[in-house]
Formats: structure tokens, C-alpha cells, sequence
């Protein structure tokens, strides 16, 4: 508990301390009644004191309906009618409500902060010769700084010197460590786990990955999604048109009954106001709603999943239709060698051997993915008279024999026989001496996880499409692969945005389509969609501005995750809705009739807002 809420814990235990005593006295001596009255003041402007004074306050600023007007006019008038106990009752069973939610959001909030604990306190740097801890924001661009183990990466950035394993879970939500050396880009938030880095930052703090993170979760809450919109607009005439009703209820009755030559029982009828007052006190929806979409968005984010805001997660449920890119979504937009095919007479080593000397002078992304697959250095006194043939490949002399590498066309040029044909990705065919050797596949893999992600997305009943610029070849290899409804190929950006238009004009009224891309490339494809979501996400800035929903790995996986904290969040969420407003409404009228009492009506305020409270918090815990 934080100081403020200690303190109304304390003035609680005041209060019922003091009721505790004048009930024991009430009962065991004859108390004087004025004595009585003193004492059930006392305990109700100790626990009640504040929500007069903002009750007031709300008044002087003509913000007149609020719960603390509420419960002022409802407290106030009991004592006033000479009901004292129920009302010092009413304000502290309010007061208990109140404190109760104020922990409950302060836990979540520690949790998400604790799970999100990502921003660092200080950057180590020389200065004058000494390692010196400063303020992150102090350090400008291309400045060198130190980080040893166990300390967050304060700042963007590459690095210079050493080797380590960075934590990235705090980012990604997964614990898979990251092996970064020399040259490679670091991100801010990471952990080091090993070893000693020095890295040269290439943002400011306040530009850094981690700061546009941190940003990005504090200000979701300012996006508000229509259920909250309801609910702001709700309270906005509910509240003035119950208080009417409470002082329609106190004065028309008696002046009916009046008329009709009965006993108005004024008394009464201004219990039954008061009663109505406290039970209609919004405070159940007005808090729980919000709290269930921070829930869901800080159960998101410690999956690694950033939502930009409660309207983009309630957009989610209603999703019907997810349009992926291809390269860097569903595959991993790096060449690999996925097939090797030798002919009579070699190997697949002796071909891969071939394969990568030929093609040894080239840093062509195809020749890079064939010394990779190679895996031993080449020793380049083995090849001579390289010679590119533009549009068809390379022929060299690799230890003594004439090799050639390349497609179709180089292999028709020469004359050489080929005996096998494949379709499925890039193909270098290899021939030795003038004959056929065989030939290399190479395709950009799709990631491990696609096809599950796509298996559970088609499970929740949603159509799944994929546009891209590659080949119809290489487009329907993925497809079948991956089980997707539907795909495009050789497309060009704008043709992208007129297939998206296309799905958007085919889909219902009420649902919603989402494009997943990188974030930078996509951008007029995430912005024209309904929901756009940059995969890949792990330092690319441009990725966290073009998109409503940032995955921070490249996991597609997460995006069924996401859907299913989305739609539990959303249940929550219309559990409250249900559950408040409907034994609110028995309550009312209950209490309108005179059946319902002080008690009953402290039951459909603070023990109603209670339980939705808790069920709100479920959306912190969602599997």
C-alpha cells in the first residue's frame, strides 16, 4: 500500500472502532443521545470528511452528478432523517469499496511495471579516464558505453568490442537469449548476461527503443474503445437522470398520497430516495470497464505484444480476416539452401563444394546462402577466370575443372542436358566439365511457428490471405505449406492496397480486417486496414509508428495470442456490463417499492463494484 491509501485504511479502523464502542455502550449503559450523536458524527466525518469536500467541490465547478455527490446526498440525508448508524455505514462500506479498487489497480499496475521493468536508471561511460555512471539522457549520439553483467542496454546502439548474451524477454516475451559480436545492432531494454559490451549509440535516450516502448504502454490508456466511450457517456446522463428520479421518488408520492386523503409518509418516502441514490452509484462500471482493458493490454505486453490502445484490443475480437505479407512474416526473409540434388557421379557434398567456389566472387544474397550452407573457408588460389553471365550465372575454373552455376537459360546456353527440373524456390544448377552435376535449392524458409499460427487462427474462424511480390512459384510453395485461404503474388505496393480494399468491401459491416507486415514497406497497407500489425518488430522504430498492434519478436504465433487475450478481455469486459447493470436495475426498483434497505443498497454499490473489480483483474492472468 502506498501512503495515501494506508492513510484511509487508518481513518477505517478509526470509524469502525468508534461504532464498535457506541454500539457496546448503546447496549451495556444508558448513553445519552446527544452523547450518542457526537460520537456517530465524529466516526462519519473521520471516514467521510473527503468525499464531502470533493462532493462540494464538484458542486462549486458545476460538476454537480459524480458517486460523491451520491453518497454525500444519500449519507447526509439519513443522518439527517435520524438514521445515523446506517449512514456513517453507507460511508464506510463506500470508503472500504474504494480502497479495496485503489490496491487492486495499484497491483496490476506494479504487476505490468514489474513485468515491464525495462528502463534503465544509468549508462556507464569514460570520462576524464574514469568509469562514471550517468543519467541516459545525458549521453549524446556515437558516444561509447560500457555493459557488464546483469545490466540493461540503457541506449541503442552497435557494438564495438566484445560478445554476449542478451536477455530479451522483458521486449519479446520469449527467454530464448541472443548471441550479439562486433557489429551487431543492439536495442535498449536487453540484459546482458555475459561477457562485457562496449557499444557506439546510434539514438538519444528519449529516441531509443525502449523509451518508445515504455511511452507506447503508458499512453494506451488515452485510445479508449467503444466500450469505454459507452460507459463514459452512460455515467454522463445515468447519474443526473437517478438523482432526478431519487428527488421525483421523495416528493411526488407524498404529495399523491396527500391528495388522496392518506398519510404521506414523508419520512419514508425520503428513505426510499436515499436508498435509490446509493444503489444507483455507478462506480462498478465506471472503474471496473477500464480496469478489465488494462488487464488484457499488460497481459499483452508481458507476452511481447504492444497494443496502442483499448479500441485497437476490443478491434481484435471482432477481427473476421488477417492479410499477411509474406517475406519477413510468415518466412524468415533470409535465402537458405533447402535442397541439394545431385546427379550420377557426385554427392551432395562434392556438389555443395562446386556450388560455392563457383559462385565465390559474388556477395549476392544466392552465393552468400551457398557459402553459408558450404561451411568451410574457401581457399580462392582454387578458383580462377570467374566470369559473370548476366541474366543466367557464373562460370569459373575450380581446381582445374570448367564449372558453371546458374538457372536454366545458362544450362540451354551450353548445351548441357539437365535431368531433373524443380520449381519450388530459387534453383542454381551446377554443371562440371561441360556435364550435368546437379542442382541447389534455394528458398526463403518459413518460419517454425507459421503453420501452427495459421492452424489457430483458421480454428477462431478466420479467413487468412497472403499478398506478396514474389513469384506465383514461389507464393503457392508457401501457401500450400502453411494452409493459408487465399494469396496474391507478384504484387507491387500499390496492388496491395487494391487487394485490401477488395477484402474490406467483402467483409461484414461489423468485422474487422487486420494486415501484418514489418512496418516499413507495409506502411500503406498497415494504415489502410482496420488494424495494422508490424511483425518483426525488435528495434525497427518504423514498425512502432506504422502500426496499431507491435509484436516485438517475429513469431506469428503471437498474433493468435493476442486475439485470445483480446476476446477473454472483451468477455470480462461484458461480464461486468451484464452483471452490474442488471442487479443494479432489481435493486432500483426493490428500492423504490421499499423492499430493498440501506444494507441491500450498500450491497449493489460497494459489493458490486468489489466483485466486478475482481473479476476485471482475471484479464492481468489470461492463459
Amino acid at each position: 500500500m502506498n501512503k495515501k491509501q494506508k492513510k484511509i485504511l487508518q481513518r477505517i479502523i478509526i470509524s469502525i472502532v468508534i461504532l464498535i464502542v457506541v454500539t457496546i455502550l448503546c447496549y451495556t449503559t444508558k448513553l445519552n443521545q446527544y452523547v450518542e450523536i457526537a460520537l456517530y458524527l465524529v466516526a462519519y466525518f473521520v471516514i467521510g470528511y473527503d468525499i464531502l469536500k470533493k462532493a462540494f467541490k464538484g458542486i462549486l465547478n458545476k460538476q454537480v452528478f459524480d458517486e460523491n455527490f451520491l453518497m454525500a446526498v444519500a449519507t447526509v440525508g439519513a443522518i439527517g432523517l435520524g438514521d445515523f448508524k446506517e449512514g456513517v455505514a453507507v460511508m464506510l462500506f463506500y470508503q472500504i469499496g474504494e480502497l479495496f479498487q485503489s490496491v487492486a489497480v495499484g497491483k496490476s499496475r506494479k504487476n505490468i511495471a514489474a513485468l515491464m521493468d525495462i528502463r534503465p536508471d544509468y549508462a556507464n561511460m569514460m570520462v576524464d579516464g574514469q568509469l562514471e555512471k550517468v543519467d541516459p539522457d545525458d549521453v549524446q549520439i556515437g558516444s561509447e558505453i560500457i555493459v557488464h553483467t546483469g545490466e540493461k542496454v540503457p541506449i541503442d546502439g552497435i557494438v564495438k568490442e566484445g560478445h554476449a548474451s542478451l536477455n530479451t524477454s522483458a521486449l519479446t516475451g520469449e527467454s530464448v537469449p541472443r548471441d550479439v559480436k562486433v557489429g551487431d545492432e543492439v536495442v535498449s531494454g536487453c540484459v546482458n548476461m555475459t561477457g562485457v559490451l562496449t557499444i557506439k549509440t546510434t539514438k538519444e535516450f528519449g529516441e531509443s527503443t525502449v523509451s518508445k516502448i515504455l511511452d507506447l504502454v503508458e499512453n494506451s490508456s488515452m485510445k479508449k474503445s467503444r466500450s469505454e466511450n459507452f460507459i463514459t457517456k452512460f455515467a454522463k446522463y445515468y447519474t443526473p437522470a437517478v438523482c432526478y428520479s431519487a428527488l421525483a421518488l421523495a416528493i411526488i408520492p407524498p404529495l399523491v398520497l396527500l391528495v388522496m386523503g392518506q398519510p404521506p409518509r414523508v419520512q419514508d418516502w425520503i428513505i426510499r430516495a436515499l436508498t435509490f441514490l446509493v444503489i444507483s452509484c455507478p462506480c462498478a462500471l465506471v472503474i471496473s470497464i477500464p480496469l478489465s482493458f488494462f488487464g488484457g493490454i499488460g497481459c499483452a505486453s508481458t507476452n511481447g505484444i504492444l497494443v496502442k490502445g483499448s479500441n485497437y484490443l476490443e478491434a481484435l475480437a471482432s477481427t473476421k480476416c488477417i492479410v499477411f505479407d509474406k517475406t519477413g512474416t510468415l518466412t524468415k526473409g533470409v535465402f537458405e539452401v533447402t535442397g541439394i540434388y545431385p546427379s550420377a557421379g557426385y554427392d551432395q557434398n562434392s556438389l555443395l563444394y562446386y556450388g560455392a567456389y563457383v559462385e565465390s566472387g559474388s556477395n549476392h544474397p544466392i552465393s552468400l546462402s551457398l557459402k553459408k550452407a558450404y561451411g568451410q573457408k574457401i581457399d580462392n588460389d582454387l578458383v580462377k577466370d570467374i566470369q559473370e553471365i548476366a541474366g543466367h550465372g557464373v562460370q569459373a575454373t575450380v581446381d582445374g575443372h570448367v564449372v558453371f552455376g546458374g538457372n536454366m537459360k545458362l544450362m540451354k546456353r551450353e548445351n548441357i542436358v539437365v535431368d531433373q527440373v524443380h520449381d519450388e524456390g530459387t534453383v542454381v544448377y551446377i554443371a562440371v566439365n561441360q556435364k550435368y552435376a546437379g542442382c541447389i535449392v534455394i528458398s526463403d524458409v518459413i518460419k517454425e511457428t507459421t503453420k501452427e499460427a495459421i492452424t489457430g487462427l483458421k480454428h477462431q474462424g478466420i479467413k487468412t490471405v497472403m499478398l506478396t511480390g514474389d513469384s506465383e512459384n514461389a507464393a503457392q510453395r508457401v501457401a500450400n505449406q502453411v494452409g493459408l485461404d487465399e494469396y496474391h503474388s507478384e504484387l507491387l505496393p500499390g496492388d496491395k492496397v487494391e487487394q485490401v480494399e477488395r477484402l474490406l468491401q467483402q467483409k461484414g459491416e461489423k468485422d474487422k480486417l487486420a494486415f501484418v507486415g514489418d512496418g516499413i514497406n507495409d506502411a500503406p497497407v498497415l494504415s489502410r486496414a482496420d488494424i495494422g500489425i508490424a511483425m518483426g518488430a525488435l528495434g525497427s522504430d518504423a514498425a512502432i509508428e506504422a502500426a496499431d498492434i507491435v509484436l516485438m519478436d517475429d513469431d506469428p504465433a503471437k498474433i493468435s495470442q493476442a486475439m485470445k487475450i483480446s476476446r477473454k478481455t472483451l468477455k470480462i469486459v461484458k461480464q461486468n456490463i451484464v452483471f452490474a447493470l442488471t442487479v443494479k436495475a432489481v435493486c432500483l426498483v426493490l428500492g423504490a417499492l421499499g423492499i430493498a434497505n440501506m444494507w441491500i443498497a450498500i450491497f449493489a454499490d460497494v459489493g458490486v463494484m468489489v466483485l466486478a473489480v475482481l473479476n476485471a483483474t482475471r484479464a492481468l492472468r489470461i492463459k
